[in-house]
């Protein structure tokens, strides 16, 4: 792959493996049909994994213990060529492993018999139509039929069904966007797409149902239900990916911003002039940013005009106009349009040319498109920053499908503590604040069609750091250990090789990668001396295959088993080496073999011999991968460096820009542990100042002494009654300067810590950080009020106390408030008796009850 997988990527790609390697088991051995699906959010890189998974299936993949299969065939169905050359240049641009050959536009004329093993073939919904001349001379009824066009042996039916009967092939349906077509239709064209997904997964005329379906998808209710009524499919457990886990990837924007009028009336122009300034802030922006990390590759953000559907030309031209007297520095010729109509439009002054949906990402010229409803399905653009909708209350679902296609963050990555640059911005002149709400249920509830999760901002107003924190304060910030959530299947040996190469690239540590497989060859040298005995037996298991013979008496009418051994053959060493390697990864297995093989033997002097040479390492790592325990401890070898060098070149690390930190940061991620990062200092963050309560709007209260301020120095923040007297007990503190509200959402500057609830790593995010002076020094203290009430409770509790058992030195305190019998009660998380009997409690009121909690009022300390 081109690209390093998210860890929600890599166990997405893990299970629907798993699956596809039951679903070929089913059908060859069973002549069992089977289907599952990938569910994801829109933006998590859906075709991404799907490009993982077939470089897995095609070439086989050590990392997620996968074999090629050598007769895979995969045809990739949608409803729209357009979105089928979209897809496959997605696929081209994320793998490595399958060529542009591979990749086969199904057209007119095209007789094969059988599609070709190896190959991805992409089919749409018109291929299959009755005029169509790729199914020209087939029947669906089965009676008598026309006779096949010129150049067209076989029909593309024929050639389905000769695949599919050919027991040296697997054929692999993938349905995209498969929540389309796949249920009850309201239009001719999604009834055409179902009947044609029924008969591939249902079989039609004599032709059989394709044996394996992935339907990759936003929503998987519908395909479901069209896999339980075909009757006929083993159903595989669906792959759901996690949205929170999306969220913290920052491959998406973590605020959408809607900007609605106060009150009733014509504002178009008002509006327009408004989403003009927001689009010269949004360049500003991007270019002061591309300046600070000295980067080439900068952002050029885009504004998206939705229009109605029936658009009155000249109305259109008056937008464009206030447009560009807003602002004057946009190229006059920098407009476009994506509309279904694919010829230039004229509004009033303005001549606006076509351009296809999946070129306006890369054609930077354009500045402003101007579309009406979705663009299209799969479309995304992420440098589109801002939109205005001219659509009415009333079509809030065009409104919704559009923003959801442009969630996705313009680098692939977040912005450290920057909210403006991590979010997108809507602007509906024809809403109020009331009719909003329905856009905002829509956003937070989610369907198939709308963005996934992160804040949704009605108006709301920017906080920037305030001018009296002092540095002291914001160093004491930016110390705190935050954590992050251990990635399922992490590999100590592939992070540090990772962390190696990064810092060569960065020229902090020359020769990185040869220290560290020199680290491991050591390691494993060491390993073999203290296991020698094992290993030898491990390693004689690998040379010598044993068997057993069955001879049948017809006469005495018994059996008898007679044992035979023979030598393995290079298939058989080969196979066994394979799977060692998956144990220390193929690069470190590859070097330590020429390792062993450089110390008996020299490969120019005599070749034959460092061949054997070669072949008796291969063995000897084969029989090392046997050993039970080589795995932790080759880990634990692995796992002591990265965290070594992590922590020796923590300071270079640190002076680096922000793409360089963040490549290292994703290296401390890979692990079945929570890891410590660093908080950043926030830049900018968005607040609503007001609140809906019924029919009326109300101002949110204001408090003083934030870390982040509006140019009052005002900080917007609705606390409940606990938040509340946490707020005005800690703020009363003698030497207390400055508190923050800490982010109850993923950003770099939000304090996250790891907790387990139901086997699974989650991150608690506490609400209140308090700073003070003490003896001439800034101290931190971590308060968090949380309800009892909630399922959480305990384990969140939990994940408290172990952070307070090993960062007691980062924080003056760390405390833990909650309720019990109308009186809010305090444990000190940093006392040992205290940690001791939470780890072994059963709940979390028993402890709040208990004598090891105090009542909490003020002063609570000297």
């Amino acid at each position: 792959m081109k690209f390093t997988l998210k860890d929600y990527q890599r166990d997405a790609v893990r299970d629907s493996l798993v699956n596809l390697r039951k679903a070929r088991r089913y059908w060859h051995n069973e002549n069992d049909k089977s289907a599952f699906s990938l569910t994801a959010v829109t933006g998590a890189g859906k075709t991404v994994m799907a490009a993982a998974a077939f470089e897995a299936l095609f070439h086989g993949d050590d990392e997620f213990n996968f074999d090629a299969d050598p007769g895979a065939v995969v045809v990739w169905f949608s409803d729209d060529p357009a979105l089928n050359e979209q897809t496959r240049f997605r696929l081209m641009e994320a793998s490595d492993r399958i060529n542009y050959n591979d990749m086969v536009v199904v057209e007119h004329p095209f007789s094969r018999r059988k599609f070709q093993a190896g190959k991805i073939y992409f089919l749409n919904t018109q291929k299959f139509g009755k005029n169509s001349l790729l199914v020209r001379g087939f029947d669906d009824k089965g009676g008598l039929f026309e006779a096949a066009p010129d150049a067209q042996a076989y029909t593309l039916w024929d050639t389905i069904q000769n695949t599919i009967e050919d027991p040296d092939l697997t054929l692999y349906l993938v349905l995209d966007e498969a929540h389309r077509g796949m249920g009850s239709s309201t239009t001719s064209s999604e009834a055409a797409k179902s009947t044609i997904v029924q008969r591939l997964i249902n079989g039609s005329a004599g032709v059989k149902g394709i044996p394996v379906v992935w339907g990759i998808s936003a929503t998987v209710e519908r395909f479901d239900k069209a896999i339980a009524n075909a009757g006929h499919n083993v159903k595989l457990p669906n792959v759901v990916v996690d949205p929170a886990k999306v969220q913290e990837s920052g491959l998406i924007k973590d605020d959408i911003i809607l900007g609605v009028p106060d009150e009733t009336g014509d504002f178009d122009t008002v509006w327009v002039r408004r989403a003009a300034d927001r689009l010269r802030e949004a360049t500003d922006a991007w270019e002061e940013y591309a300046r600070q990390q000295e980067t080439l590759r900068e952002v050029v953000p885009l504004m998206v005009f939705q229009v109605p559907n029936t658009p009155d030309p000249n109305e259109v031209g008056r937008w464009l106009d206030t447009l560009f007297t807003r602002y004057p520095e946009l190229p006059i010729d920098s407009v476009a349009h994506v509309f279904g109509e694919h010829i230039t439009q004229y509004f009033g002054q303005h001549q606006v040319p076509y351009i296809e949906p999946q070129r306006v990402q890369e054609s930077t010229w354009v500045r402003v498109l101007i579309a009406k409803d979705a663009i299209s399905t799969g479309w995304d653009c992420p440098r589109a920053e801002v939109m205005v909708s001219f659509r009415a209350a009333s079509d809030r679902t065009h409104i919704t499908q559009l923003l959801g296609r442009m969630v996705r963050t313009p680098l692939a990555r977040r912005i450290p503590g920057n909210d403006r640059l991590n979010s997108v911005e809507c602007l509906l002149p024809r809403f109020n604040t009331h009719t909003v709400r329905d856009v905002v249920n829509t956003l937070f509830n989610g369907d198939d069609t709308s963005p996934p999760g992160g804040r949704i901002l009605v108006n709301p107003v920017e906080m920037k750091p305030n001018p009296a924190v002092s540095a002291a304060v914001w160093k004491a910030f930016e110390a705190l250990p935050s954590q992050t959530r251990p990635q399922k299947g992490a590999r100590p040996a592939r992070r540090l090789t990772a962390l190696a190469q990064e810092l060569v690239d960065d020229g902090i540590l020359g020769g990185a990668v040869r220290k560290a497989h020199a680290a491991l060859h050591e390691a494993l040298d060491k390993f073999q001396i203290e296991n020698a005995e094992k290993i030898k037996n491990k390693r004689d298991s690998v040379l010598i295959v044993d068997g057993k013979t069955v001879v049948a008496s017809l006469k005495n009418k018994a059996m008898t088993f007679n044992e035979f051994w023979e030598e393995a053959d290079v298939a058989v060493i080969d196979d066994a080496y394979r799977r060692a390697a998956r144990i220390f990864s193929p690069d470190i297995s590859r070097t330590y073999v020429e390792y062993l093989a450089d110390k008996v033997a020299d490969r120019e002097e005599d070749a034959e011999e460092y061949l054997e040479a070669i072949m008796e390492a291969r063995v000897t790592l084969a029989g090392l991968g046997l050993v039970m325990e080589v795995q932790d401890y080759f880990d634990a070898q692995a796992d002591k460096l990265a965290k070594a060098w992590l922590t020796e070149y923590s300071l270079q690390i640190k002076t680096l820009k922000h793409e360089r930190k963040e490549a290292y940061r994703q290296i401390v991620e890979m692990s079945t542990e929570p890891q410590d990062v660093d908080l950043v200092r926030p830049e900018n963050k968005f607040e609503m100042t007001r609140a809906r309560e019924g029919e009326k709007e109300t101002n949110l209260p204001t408090w003083k002494l934030h870390l982040l301020c509006d140019e009052s120095g005002n900080y917007p923040a609705l606390l409940n009654h606990w938040e509340t007297t946490v707020f005005e007990t800690e703020t009363k503190l003698e030497g207390f300067s400055f508190w923050y509200r800490n982010p109850q959402y993923t950003g770099q500057s939000s304090l996250g810590i790891a907790y387990v609830e139901v086997e699974q790593y989650k991150i608690v995010r506490p609400d209140f950080l308090f700073f003070a002076e003490q003896n001439g020094k800034v101290v931190v203290d971590l308060v968090d009020p949380h309800g009892l009430h909630l399922a959480d409770a305990f384990p969140k509790l939990k994940g408290l106390a172990l952070y307070a058992k090993y960062h007691s030195d980062a924080y003056r305190r760390i405390e833990s408030v909650a309720e019990v019998k109308g009186k809010l009660r305090v444990l000190d998380l940093k006392r040992q008796d205290v940690q001791d009997a939470i780890a072994i409690a059963e709940n979390a009121e028993m402890l709040f009850s208990s004598g090891l909690a105090n009542d909490y009022e003020y002063p609570k300390i000297n």
